[in-house]
Order: structure tokens, then sequence, then C-alpha cells
């Protein structure tokens, strides 16, 4: 840890936007109240994708009747008395 990266809490107020972008590039940045290392700024660990394609062809076609049209004592029940 150098030096360069230990900021004061009140230079980080004045800094933020600059800090959030060092840390974005993956910089540590310990931030220090009274010179005692008080929080980490760090970036956070990248969303790892858990796609792939076709994955859901396993589940066989969507069936038709989904799409169908409700049979008329489902669509009386939903109406307003």
């Amino acid at each position: 840890m150098t030096a360069q990266n230990i900021i004061n809490v009140h230079d980080a107020k004045t800094h933020f936007s600059k800090l959030l972008e060092r840390a974005h590039t993956g910089q540590e940045i310990i931030l220090a109240k009274a010179g005692k290392p008080y929080a980490r700024l760090m970036p956070l660990a990248p969303v790892v994708s858990q796609r792939r394609p076709g994955r859901l062809s396993q589940l066989g076609p969507v069936e038709a009747a989904f799409f169908d049209g409700l049979p008329e004592a489902e669509l009386a029940a939903w109406q307003a008395p």
C-alpha cells in the first residue's frame, strides 16, 4: 500500500468523483481519519454471467394453450360484482 492510496476523509469528500474513477480502474484506496486508516474504497467484483444460450429449449415447446382465451366461467369470476 502506498501513501498515494491513503486519502484523508476531507480530501476524499472534495475529490470523491476522481476517487471513484480510480477505484473503478482497479485501484484500492484507503480513507483515513486523523491519519489512521478508517475505510477502504475498492472496485466491486465483476458480475459473472451464467447465461447459456439454448438452455430453455430443454423444457420443450411452449404450450399453445397458454395463449388461448379463458373459459367463460373463469372470465365471469374476474368480472366486478
